[in-house]
């Protein structure tokens, strides 16, 4: 396999794996600092994947979010 190739993919396994531990983390902890309301199980379920993909920006609201 080219070094290249292999480089991407591992970059894109370490932000999915990046990404699923901050989704997981957000979804359990985070998702009510950033939004007030509150979040059902099934809701939380489907902001996973979204969270997971999108983490850095997730990550970034929650820091800014800060304490409740």
């Amino acid at each position: 396999m080219d070094p290249l190739v292999a480089l991407l993919l591992n970059a894109l396994a370490l932000y999915a794996a990046i990404g699923l531990v901050t989704g997981v983390a957000f979804v359990a902890f985070g998702v009510t600092r950033v939004q007030a309301a509150p979040m059902s199980v099934g809701a939380r379920i489907l902001i996973l994947p979204g969270a997971a993909a999108l983490w850095p920006y997730v990550l970034m609201r929650w820091l800014k979010a800060g304490k409740p």
